[in-house]
């Protein structure tokens, strides 16, 4: 029933405890006697002068080795920095030349492509030139910015197919001052779905119409705030919280807004305009009235900004000073929106008087918008976010605002009852 099978010669230690080794291996694993002892001892090989002197360095050498101090060993980085300004990388082909023979294909037609376009581009300028020398009385002024539509559209062409371009837009490596990279910013903002979701945000949310009739941002407006703390009590005091982006209509811990978020904005056009920056809370509860009204928390007028301004936005809290977001208690969320409100003479300051804690409340952004010259529907960025109230707040009532906490809710419901439960029920 069961077959004897034959170990290799490698296995033949393992002869001696198996049952099915063969005879083969059996004998071969057998030890041979030991020689017998003679009455003359062997004599001793001689020592050659290496092997004498190899005891005497040996011993040298761990002399040697305790007064010399160990050296440390170099801590290579496990990984390459993020691509940034500061640590910039260039496009690489994925795939050496020759392996794929329609890549390099692709590469070189889309290559001449954009020689032929840089080509006609040339001519056209040539002939806006021409036409703009001709005597102001002749001049054909329509058929002068159609040419110089149709170059524009050109000069975004003849790049925005380029691989190293495209690396450079998607790595945050894009230069602002050539227009392929604005376009090829804005199209990524516009079609990508973060302007999408800005906009779902709010108008789901209500910030249109409740703050202002219409809103249509031209820039990229981001929000950075501290991520949140630790859950670990013992962390909390010694963990320092690093920035992170804000998406649109989340919900943030008190904790994480007490400080000013750093803003961080893409422009997309290359003149220098001024703009408002507001942020404004539109939950705050109004008794008196039995509704809700705005509360102002910042301000920031003639804020200037164009492609080439330095992100984040190098914001001063020298007009109306920033206070943290503080939902009262017994509230449900609030919704808190900044707007960056593009200003009605791009280039001509406008002058406006610095807000009490009382002008706060109550806050009308449309009257202001309509006395100042504030249009949202003309562009501008905006952003928002929830927050709802937590015991961290009760501090910002006592260190910032310096006022009792507020406290609401539902009024208590008259029980019909409560005369009756007072009494024994069985008698």
């Amino acid at each position: 029933m069961f077959a004897v099978r034959r170990l290799p010669w490698t296995c033949t230690r393992l002869s001696g405890i198996r049952g099915n080794a063969s005879l083969r291996a059996a004998t071969d694993s057998v030890t041979p006697p030991p020689p017998p002892l003679s009455s003359t001892p062997a004599p001793k090989p001689a020592a050659s002068p290496q092997a004498e002197s190899a005891p005497a360095e040996a011993e040298q050498e761990p002399a040697e080795e305790k007064g010399k101090q160990p050296q440390r060993e170099r801590e290579w980085p496990t990984r390459r920095p993020r691509i940034s300004l500061e640590h910039p990388r260039q496009w690489n082909r994925p795939i050496a030349k020759g392996v794929l023979p329609a890549y390099d294909f692709a590469l070189e037609y889309v290559r001449a492509d954009s020689d032929a376009l840089d080509e006609e581009l040339k001519q056209l300028r040539e002939t806006i030139r021409a036409a703009i020398a001709v005597p102001e009385g002749e001049r054909d002024v329509q058929r002068i910015e159609e040419l110089k539509e149709k170059a524009r559209i050109l000069e975004i062409q003849s790049e925005a197919n380029l691989p190293d371009v495209r690396w450079k837009a998607w790595n945050g490596m894009a230069d602002m001052k050539k227009l392929v990279y604005r376009h090829l910013l804005e199209q990524r903002w516009r079609e990508d779905g973060a302007l999408d979701l800005l906009m779902e945000r709010i108008h789901q949310m209500g910030v249109v119409p409740d703050l202002l009739p219409s809103l249509h941002p031209s820039l990229d407006l981001r929000v950075n705030y501290p991520e949140p703390p630790p859950k670990s009590v013992y962390l909390r005091t010694r963990v320092k919280r690093r920035y992170q982006k804000v998406e649109p209509g989340i919900f943030l811990l008190p904790q994480q807004t007490w400080k000013p978020p750093m803003l961080y904005t893409t422009v997309f056009h290359t003149d220098t305009r001024l703009y408002t920056l507001l942020m404004v809370d539109l939950d705050v509860p109004d008794p008196d009235n039995r509704t809700f009204t705005t509360y102002l928390h910042w301000m920031q007028p003639n804020v200037a900004l164009s492609a080439l301004s330095p992100s984040p936005i190098p914001l001063s809290n020298s007009h109306t000073p920033y206070v943290p977001p503080h939902p009262q208690k017994g509230t449900r969320y609030h919704r808190y929106v900044i707007l960056l409100l593009p200003q009605e003479a791009a280039t001509e300051r406008i002058h406006v008087p610095v807000l009490t804690d009382e002008e706060r409340v109550g806050f009308d952004l449309r009257q202001f918008a309509a006395k100042y010259g504030l249009d949202g529907a003309k562009g501008g960025g905006a952003h928002m976010w929830r927050e709802v109230w937590d015991e961290t707040v009760s501090k910002i009532y006592t260190d910032v605002l310096k006022t009792e906490e507020p406290r609401y809710g539902y009024p208590p419901k008259y029980d019909l009852y409560a005369e009756l439960k007072l009494t024994k029920k069985y008698v």
